[in-house]
């Protein structure tokens, strides 16, 4: 994965959970300016750096790494049978 995949993931999944650049940068301890430059490929952060991301994203450093596949293969497999079967039944219906 490459500075300008890096970023473009970071901002993916600060979008998802709603933060804007500020408040990525303030929970992870980080600079303001410093989220929108690696956001860019800019920049390339440390594994350290990354770690303190991932926290604050509520992700691990494996999790930003894997697969969106096999994250969602990680969900499914963690529902209850009832669970399952509700959403087989929802994806039949489409």
């Amino acid at each position: 994965m490459n500075r300008r995949e890096i970023g473009e993931k970071i901002r993916k999944l600060r979008e998802e959970r709603g933060y804007n650049r500020n408040e990525l940068a303030n929970k992870a301890g980080l600079s303001p300016t410093y989220i929108p430059e690696l956001e860019r490929g800019e920049k390339c952060p440390t594994v350290e750096t990354l770690d303190y991301i991932c926290f604050a994203l509520g992700i691990t450093l494996r999790d930003f790494f894997t697969e969106e596949k096999t994250l969602l293969q990680d969900k499914v497999s963690a529902l209850s049978p009832k669970q399952k079967e509700a959403l087989n039944d929802f994806l039949n219906s489409l």
